[in-house]
């Protein structure tokens, strides 16, 4: 078995409802959803947070924003405008330390700190 949820994932080890894929991510809903439109995209590659994946390979990154975009588009939320968050470490919320962006819209969103 692959070491996080994610990785069993990206392995196929169990299902998912995927979005969107590409040679270096993932994407699929999440099945905690915040919004209407909530969707995960991960790298296949696991870096514990954002910072360490900024460090390390500023392409992925580069590529997780790219595919993010690219949710938006498919899940027709890219005109009326989306979120992307990144939750680094478990102050902030996270809970499956392999780095993950959470694309929302699909509605009005709450402004942060409202």
């Amino acid at each position: 078995m692959s070491e996080t949820l994610f990785e069993q994932i990206i392995a196929r080890e169990i299902p998912a409802e995927i979005v969107y894929e590409t040679e270096t991510t993932l994407a699929f809903r999440d099945i905690g959803p915040q919004a209407k439109v909530h969707v995960l995209v991960v790298p296949k590659t696991r870096y514990r947070n954002l910072a360490a994946l900024a460090a390390a390979d500023p392409q992925l990154l580069a590529d997780v924003v790219a595919s993010a975009e690219k949710v938006a588009e498919l899940e027709g939320i890219k005109e009326s405008g989306y979120r992307v968050v990144f939750n680094t470490d478990g102050d902030a919320g996270q809970t499956v330390f392999h780095v993950h962006a959470h694309v929302l819209g699909g509605e009005p969103l709450s402004r942060f700190g409202a």
